[in-house]
């Protein structure tokens, strides 16, 4: 009875003090784990030296040289695998160093480092006391830390989900910004070349640095706020994040864009007429008009590309050296492209100059597939080619109309084969504004069989047998406005720059139907303008 009655408070005291130490050691080893395990979360979001590689990482594809966007899956991809390496980082430190190595040297009557007990009774002490306190407790501490990391793991997901979200609803917001901006701003992009003439909704980009083609350089999975090349090289995915400062190309033609073709709003403007009727030299009055009024502060002028100065330059020495421009050739036209602006509008001005051959017959007509966006027509009209006007000359006049080169074509005859297939091509955009320019006024101005053309030229017109013409572009157009120019005294050698303002104006009439404020700079003179 005795000895019972002592063996009671000594094994509570002994088991007492195996569960405190049970519970500093637990307490202890719960620390050490969660510090293994949050050393080796850390160094599985790793690695952390430029340059090394990364087996979790996707290697780029062919199909876009970009890089996923790092919310899309890879931060999925980096928190899951140092989530599971921390994890086993943990069990394995439980398994050894402490299991395999110190709970098995203190079942063994050593200390955890190896060395054998000084003496019996501490060799029993570690053996029956705190190799199992150790265990229990390692056991315990690395249960623990597992739950904590899990809970731990459990808060940063929510926080990836909503990163993830918050990326996700950026996406469609951004893009419909954008498309909300566009439209607003009426801009739309096509391609400028011939045989192509496609809208572009989309360019194609290039990266600056590699030359590789991003074809959808847009927020989406491959970054919100941009993309980054398969160089390493950024590139902005929104236009207000300076997307259009990146070259662009056409992706139906591989061609390259003008720089604000993406920015600014496009204005179509074809010159239509039949062969030797004066439109490629009109065209360059045109051009020559718009600087004319850029030098006088009124407008702001820019070649939207190298080629389209080279082009303009080119044209210009020829009218210089032989005071004629050459009949227009091959198949469909480039557009001359021009950004004109005035105050803080600016449109994006695309000049055709197709072969009078194109308006010969309907089939040639609907070839002309840039027609289909076209904002405005400028009808160039030789009023000499017309055999009405032709029968009332005489003889001297009949000669000098000779040596002017008229057109084959009359501009009534072009008309008729031009506007039905315009209308057709143009579609739901419904009627369209066109701006009739009488060419060759200098060799009129000379001729006695004819009244002098006034201010009004649609009244002139009529008076020398083309009110039928007049008539028809009140009826089918939205808008009609006439004007007599001559491109002689516009271009070439001494140019007369008010010649070459009043040449600009059927172009700054169209553009101020676009919008621009341009209208202020036309003239009171030859208000022909119906409907």
């Amino acid at each position: 009875m005795n000895t019972v009655t002592l063996a009671s408070p000594l094994a509570l005291v002994l088991g007492s003090a195996l569960l405190i130490g049970v519970g500093l050691c637990v307490f202890r080893l719960l620390w050490v784990f969660l510090g293994i395990g949050v050393r080796a979360v850390w160094l599985g979001l790793g690695p952390w030296q430029t340059g090394r590689s990364d087996r979790r990482v996707p290697v780029v594809g062919k199909g876009e040289p970009a890089q996923l966007g790092y919310w899309w899956r890879q931060m999925w991809v980096d928190a899951v695998s140092a989530a599971g390496y921390g994890m086993r980082v943990v069990w394995t430190a439980f398994s050894d160093p402490w299991m395999g190595r110190f709970v098995r040297n203190l079942f063994h009557g050593r200390r955890p480092s190896g060395i054998r007990g000084s003496s019996p009774g501490s060799r029993f002490w570690m053996v029956v006391f705190v190799a199992p306190g150790v265990a229990l407790g390692a056991l315990l501490g690395a249960s623990l830390a597992t739950v904590v990391l899990g809970v731990v793991h459990a808060v940063f997901a929510l926080l990836l989900g909503l990163v993830w979200l918050g990326c996700a609803t950026a996406v469609p917001v951004l893009r419909g910004a954008e498309r909300g901006w566009l439209l607003v701003r009426r801009v739309r992009v096509k391609c400028p070349y011939p045989g192509c003439y496609q809208p572009v909704p989309l360019a194609v980009h290039r990266c600056p640095t590699c030359r590789a083609e991003h074809r959808g350089l847009r927020p989406g999975r491959y970054g919100v706020l941009w993309h980054a090349c398969a160089c390493g090289h950024r590139l902005p995915t929104t236009r207000f994040g300076g997307r259009g400062k990146v070259t662009a190309l056409c992706p139906h033609c591989d061609r390259p864009l003008p720089e604000t073709a993406g920015t600014t709003r496009v204005v179509h403007a074809p010159l239509v007429g039949g062969t030797s009727s004066g439109k490629t030299m009109l065209m360059a009055a045109m051009v020559e008009g718009l600087h004319a009024w850029a030098r006088r502060g009124d407008l702001t002028i820019e070649y939207a590309s190298a080629d389209d100065r080279r082009t303009a330059g080119d044209l210009n020495q020829e009218l210089k050296q032989t005071g004629w421009a050459h009949a227009t050739t091959g198949g469909q036209p480039r557009a001359l492209m021009l950004t004109v602006g005035r105050g803080r509008r600016r449109r994006l001005l695309y000049l055709y100059d197709p072969m009078g051959e194109s308006v010969s017959d309907a089939e040639r007509v609907r070839a002309q597939h840039y027609l289909a966006h076209t904002d405005g027509v400028v009808l160039v009209a030789d009023v000499l080619a017309e055999p009405k006007v032709r029968g009332q000359l005489s003889a001297d006049d009949a000669q000098r109309a000779k040596a002017a080169r008229p057109s084959p074509q009359g501009p009534w005859e072009t008309y008729q084969r031009l506007i039905g297939e315009l209308t057709a091509l143009a579609g739901r955009r419904g009627r369209l504004s066109v701006a009739t320019v009488v060419t060759k006024r200098d060799v009129l101005d000379q001729l006695g069989s004819l009244p002098v053309a006034g201010a009004r030229i649609d009244s002139w017109l009529e008076e020398i047998g083309l009110g039928n013409l007049v008539r028809a572009l009140g009826h089918d157009s939205r808008s009609a406005r006439y004007w007599a120019v001559s491109a002689h005294a516009a271009t070439g050698t001494g140019p007369l720059e008010p010649e070459q303002r009043r040449a600009a104006e059927p172009v700054l009439w169209l553009l101020a139907a676009s919008g621009l404020k341009t209208g202020a700079l036309i003239g009171p003179a030859d208000q022909g303008e119906g409907r």
